[in-house]
Parts: structure tokens; sequence; C-alpha cells
């Protein structure tokens, strides 16, 4: 399997809706970061959603190295 682009070096900060869902781009090659605009279409890649149970603000991971999951687990931190 091919590897995510590496979109940012840090990850975003998003104010979050509660009841509200967000795609989180696993690609790297969306225009919308940290979302989904559709840019990984016949790649191995597919967006994941991530369902906000509070308003709050989360950090979308952004290097796309954090094993998968929309948010960041510090990956981006250690070098590439």
């Amino acid at each position: 399997m091919s590897s995510a682009h590496r979109a940012a070096d840090t990850p975003y900060a998003v104010a979050v809706e509660a009841g509200t869902d967000y795609w989180w781009c696993a690609c790297g090659q969306s225009k919308n970061q940290p979302f989904c605009d559709g840019s990984h279409k016949g790649g191995a890649f597919t967006p994941l959603k991530y369902s906000a149970t509070e308003s709050t603000t989360v950090y979308f991971c952004g290097c796309k190295a954090s094993g998968h999951q929309p948010l960041c687990d510090g990956t981006h931190k250690k070098p590439v």
C-alpha cells in the first residue's frame, strides 16, 4: 500500500460541534485539509469519520502518519 501525502507538519485545530460528523482526509491530497474533498478517488485511501460527542476544539492529524486515525497522536514530532 502506498503512503499518504504529508499534508502538514502540525495538527489542524478545529472547533467541532456536538452531534456533527466530520470526514478526515486520510490520503493527504485534499485541498480542504484536514477534511476530505474526494481527491482519494481511485486510490488506496478512504476518509475516516469523526463524530463529535461534545462542542470543543480537537486536533486533526496533518501528517497522516498517526496510524490511520483522525486525531493527532504526536507522530508529526518524529522525523520522517
